[in-house]
């Protein structure tokens, strides 16, 4: 409001003046205005800027699709996550680097990587670990755990109170189809609560073979995945490995650099 006023009586002032002098003055202003709107924008972006060690994924992989869950309301929670104040992922600069060549490797074959999530503040943490304790909250139960009581998801470690996420170089993904311009059928979704997410389920990771087969008698909820699916969840896999990521043996999407440069440390930053 102030800036407002002064400016109004720079104007009143200028209307007064010769008009000889009026187009001097009127660049000055022009540059005063400009100067203020570059200065602005230079605090909004230092306000969403990622802390030391840490680089928007988009950044260093341009061609990224992102569909971050947890800043939207389709999650198994059902609400906007803390901490994630903004659609976008933050990875350490090591592990964005090793995500970047994962990527160039998954182009030449005709894919794009797609992010759901990567850096996870620990504030997002302990909302899951909340939520876990809410027995009576099951909104998203038939898209996430339609098998499962919800309070054996603590027990049974799908919610715990560290997320190796929160270290800053854990990334969950899949492949976008470039020719067929969708995802990749894994058989199967992102942060689906149960057996079929192992990249295990019907078939061996370490010799790439199909088998078709799961353990028990009892079909699970997800059933069986086919030889197609089990093949694009190995290519994904594949391609992690290759550049310098691990895997996690109870979800396909979820690979951490292995040589992660913060292994102890559980950042709290927020998603911007």
């Amino acid at each position: 409001m102030i800036l407002s006023n002064r400016r109004e009586t720079v104007i009143r002032n200028l209307e007064k003046r010769p008009a000889q002098k009026l187009g001097r003055h009127l660049l000055v202003l022009m540059l005063a205005g400009m100067i203020m709107t570059g200065l602005a924008a230079c605090r909004t972006g230092a306000s969403d800027a990622p802390p030391a060690g840490f680089v928007h994924v988009t950044e260093a992989v341009p061609d990224a699709i992102l569909e971050i869950r947890y800043h939207s309301t389709y999650n198994f929670v059902g609400d906007r996550i803390d901490g994630y104040e903004k659609p976008t992922a933050l990875l350490t600069v090591e592990a964005a680097k090793a995500l970047k060549a994962v990527s160039d490797d998954v182009r030449k074959q005709g894919y794009r990587l797609k992010i759901y999530d990567a850096y996870r503040p620990q504030r997002a943490v302990n909302h899951f670990m909340r939520w876990a304790k809410q027995v009576g909250d099951v909104r998203m139960k038939p898209y996430f755990y339609p098998a499962l009581d919800k309070s054996v998801l603590f027990p049974q470690g799908y919610i715990a109170e560290k997320s190796g996420h929160s270290r800053g170089s854990t990334v969950d993904l899949t492949l976008f189809d470039m020719a067929k311009g969708k995802e990749v059928d894994m058989g199967g979704t992102f942060d689906w609560f149960g057996k079929e997410s192992h990249p295990s389920w019907c078939g061996n990771p370490e010799t790439k073979q199909y088998t078709g087969k799961y353990p028990g008698n009892t079909p699970p909820s997800g059933g069986q995945i086919n030889a197609v699916q089990f093949r694009n969840r190995m290519l994904l896999r594949d391609a992690m490995l290759r550049h310098g990521f691990k895997p996690l043996a109870e979800e396909w999407w979820h690979f951490t650099l292995a040589k992660e440069p913060y292994p102890n440390t559980y950042f709290d930053h927020p998603v911007k």
